[in-house]
């Protein structure tokens, strides 16, 4: 019993850090798609514009590293390698959405997102996109 403890406690502790990594990965794709310092922009300025692409991003991959999770086999290296690749294969997908995105509408989609005084309707439209293309990538993986 303790020995199997102490080895789902491991597991858990690598899938953590992989899972925080992802995470951390996808802050940076949003501090580069968006003009300024993310950081600041939340935490300083209270954009929310911001705040709920970051968010989006952050929960889709969440969501994308739980369902590799839960899909993954009992070998641990194999699983842990899995949520790798499909985190970062998630996280590539959800940049292209929103480079395509950008592409099919008017202005800068990054600098429009933040720089609005309000919450601007197209935040909603990209974060409706990352959630979306994550539950897709979450689906395959199933």
């Amino acid at each position: 019993m303790i020995e199997d403890i102490l080895q789902e406690s491991g597991a858990a502790l690598a899938y953590g850090v992989v899972g925080i990594g992802l995470m951390a990965l996808g802050y940076l794709v949003v501090e580069l798609t968006t003009p300024g310092s993310l950081g600041r922009q939340i935490w300083t300025d209270r954009n929310r514009g911001a705040a709920l692409i970051l968010a989006a991003k952050l929960l889709g991959v969440g969501a994308i590293v739980t369902t590799a999770i839960a899909a993954s086999e009992d070998d641990l290296a194999a699983g842990v390698l899995s949520t790798v690749v499909y985190g970062v294969l998630g996280i590539l997908l959800t940049l292209v959405a929103f480079y395509l995105l950008d592409l099919l509408t008017p202005g800068r989609l990054g600098a429009t997102v933040v720089d609005a005084a309000e919450l601007h309707p197209s935040c909603w439209v990209v974060a409706a996109t990352d959630l979306g293309t994550a539950a897709i990538v979450a689906a395959a993986i199933s």
